[in-house]
């Protein structure tokens, strides 16, 4: 079979395209032949070196994908050869074939789309830091920041599902603004022409917003501080500014708001059953015609440099997909 590797930590010149020997399930494993991989923020992250707990080169880059189930190891119940599933696996989604536990993989509807199976990370992402780490509750409001993005847009989607108030969005163009007013969101903003804090600050007559979803950090948090209501929780998810951001602890205290980090990642490595509620409610939500992922682009995988460059260029929207 086929993988591509990160032969080494670098742009997108590093992913090489290679031939391996097909994986065999260990025991409470499952071998999948995979027909769509995501591409994350975090697969460019983790080619740079910049991901948390990433792997040393060389490694098979991706953490999501969709395929059929070809073989089972020992002990492994409830799936079944031929079986449609999203799987998370531990040793990289950019091939051929993936082994995984069985613990991170997931039986699809026959509603659920190969494409919506390969953005498991992305459906499970924007459920979690509304609900795990946001705690958010029907009729609180909602700021997304990205909202043109795959988490970004998808998250804007399962807000409104699950019965937020008003929901603003940033981004970084029009265009990208009308992407996140068609995923649902009530006002979108242009940040890098506008002052989004204070424009959502305006539209809450100087509230601010109960929950915020930043993937962005640097200044981007620390405006969005600004237009956090009290008692409101921001979810840090992401740094895609490349600069972390910062909170002064007095900015929180006095007003009962809270900074939450949130990783699915870390949970896949950690607690990966702890992702099992969060993906079988985003898919619900799918299945049930709720929640659309948004495709912005696809790509062989044998061509994933050149998704790589997609991604790290801003200038996509949606999910990005490769195919095998």
């Amino acid at each position: 079979m086929h993988v591509v590797e990160a032969t080494s930590f670098g742009d997108p010149s590093v992913l090489a395209w290679r031939e391996r020997d097909e994986p065999v399930p260990g025991s409470g494993e499952v071998a999948v032949r995979v027909t769509q991989t995501g591409v994350n923020f975090a697969d460019v992250q983790a080619r740079r070196g910049a991901y948390h707990g990433g792997q040393q080169p060389p490694f098979v880059p991706g953490l999501d994908c969709a395929g059929t189930i070809v073989a089972l190891g020992d002990g492994v119940e409830g799936l079944s050869l031929g079986q449609r599933v999203a799987a998370f696996p531990p040793s990289g989604s950019y091939a051929e074939v993936i082994v995984a536990p069985a613990m991170t993989v997931y039986a699809l509807d026959a509603a659920i789309s190969d494409d919506d199976a390969a953005s498991i990370l992305m459906l499970v992402t924007a459920y979690n830091v509304l609900t795990l780490a946001g705690r958010l509750a029907k009729g609180e409001t909602v700021l997304v920041h990205a909202a043109a993005g795959g988490v970004g847009s998808t998250a804007v989607q399962i807000a409104r599902a699950l019965g937020a108030g008003r929901i603003f969005a940033t981004a970084g163009n029009e265009a990208k603004c009308a992407i996140a007013r068609g995923a649902g969101a009530d006002l979108a903003i242009d940040y890098r022409r506008e002052d989004f804090a204070r424009l959502v600050l305006d539209a809450t007559d100087g509230r601010g917003v109960d929950l915020i979803l930043d993937s962005v950090a640097g200044d981007v948090f620390t405006a969005g501080l600004t237009a956090l209501a009290p008692f409101g929780r921001i979810v840090a998810f992401g740094n895609a500014s490349g600069t972390p951001g910062t909170v002064r602890t007095n900015e929180l205290h006095p007003s009962n708001r809270a900074v939450i980090g949130y990783s699915s990642g870390s949970y896949r490595k950690l607690r990966p059953e702890g992702l099992r509620p969060a993906a079988e409610a985003s898919l619900r939500l799918v299945a049930e015609d709720k929640v659309h992922v948004i495709v912005g682009a696809r790509f062989a995988l044998r061509d994933a440099a050149e998704a790589h460059r997609l991604v790290e260029s801003r200038d996509g929207h949606g999910k990005v997909l490769l195919t095998p």
